[in-house]
């Protein structure tokens, strides 16, 4: 992984004053370009073949430039040009994917966030060790199949979008449905309300929600659309469509918003103070958009069961901001708000402590 020593040495060749801010052309690519230009920065659009024709639909949202590759792999052998134009790379879960997960970590140009990060939420025990030592109640872990006595969910690992996760209540059924090539985690299936969390912790800022570095902020949150799982049930009963061959699948095909009654937010931000000061301890902490999935049950406490260390596609819902968002400053996305991190960061000579 890229070191401190080599951020430092990266920053000295940077002009502060002439950013280009780069990603991946998919997932919240059009929002972190509309944030980025908001605040006055250049942006470079990364794909892999022909462009998306899509951005042509929307100017405000559409980069500067695009950067075309044969192969997501080539961006390694573009790291000396990204760094000559002063690019910081924003990455997403489609940027992670695609890239690499280890490309991504060494990546010889500066990215914003910590990318240790990265490696303790790729990592479903790491995650978890994480999670339990910040005490965050989650849903009972199951490490022999055989001991399934209930509705278990069965997570794979890596950013996928929910692509192969299923419900099991026992062993045959997690046997008839589970891809052994690839590591999971069988975790008990908790009852409740699905929150998808949205996060931003700036290291540099000082005012507001503070912690013991620091402050947190809460941008927004959102509900996910899963095909099939949502709409199957109206087909039947689930033995019927058991009977019927027919398995509910858990893949983000969108999201919807979603506000929290106001009693819930104290524990909302304890959530997340939390988590952010166990990643202190452990990693030098997570910077900038985080997201806690969470379940809210009906005693209304709240187990999460995963965690995202970068920005989420539920943020896609609020370009010209949420709900609360709209309390700290009007029409703030989190594309936006990264872009004003940045921006804050280069005016006060404080790169280093949020890029890595």
């Amino acid at each position: 992984m890229i070191t401190k020593q080599q951020v430092l040495e990266f920053l000295k060749d940077y002009d502060s004053e002439n950013i280009t801010i780069a990603t991946v052309c998919s997932h919240s690519s059009l929002q972190i370009f509309d944030g980025a230009r908001k605040e006055g920065f250049k942006t470079l659009g990364i794909c892999a073949g022909t462009p998306p024709k899509y951005y042509d639909a929307f100017p405000r949202a559409k980069p500067d430039e695009y950067l075309i590759l044969e192969s997501y792999e080539d961006l390694i052998d573009r790291a000396e040009e990204l760094r000559k134009r002063n690019t910081i790379i924003i990455p997403h879960s489609t940027f992670i994917a695609e890239f690499g997960k280890e490309n991504f970590l060494e990546i010889p140009v500066l990215v914003f966030g910590n990318r240790a990060a990265i490696e303790w939420e790729s990592d479903m025990d790491k995650e978890r060790k994480w999670l339990l030592g910040a005490g965050i109640h989650m849903p009972g872990k199951i490490d022999n199949p055989y001991d399934i006595k209930g509705p278990v969910m069965v997570e794979y690992e890596g950013a996928k979008g929910g692509k192969g996760f299923f419900v099991a209540k026992s062993y045959d059924e997690f046997n008839k449905l589970v891809d052994r090539t690839r590591k999971f985690t069988i975790q008990e299936y908790i009852t409740g309300t699905r929150y998808y969390l949205h996060y931003f912790y700036s290291p540099i800022r000082n005012e507001g929600y503070t912690l013991s570095k620091g402050s947190l902020e809460l941008l927004s949150m959102d509900r996910r659309v899963e095909s099939n799982a949502d709409e199957i049930f109206r087909l039947g009963s689930p033995r019927e469509l058991i009977e019927a061959g027919i398995c509910p699948t858990y893949v983000i095909t969108g999201n919807m918003p979603l506000v929290a009654r106001e009693s819930l937010l104290p524990r909302i931000f304890s959530l997340g103070e939390q988590v952010v000061e166990e990643s202190l301890e452990l990693f030098g902490g997570v910077k900038g958009a985080f997201c806690i999935e969470a379940v809210v049950m009906d005693t209304l406490e709240i187990k999460v069961f995963e965690l995202s260390t970068r920005i989420v596609a539920g943020t896609n819902l609020y370009i010209s901001g949420s709900p609360y968002s709209d309390l700290m400053q009007k029409g703030l996305s989190t594309g936006r708000r990264i872009a004003l991190e940045i921006k804050e960061a280069a005016r006060t000579n404080q790169m280093d402590k949020i890029l890595s």
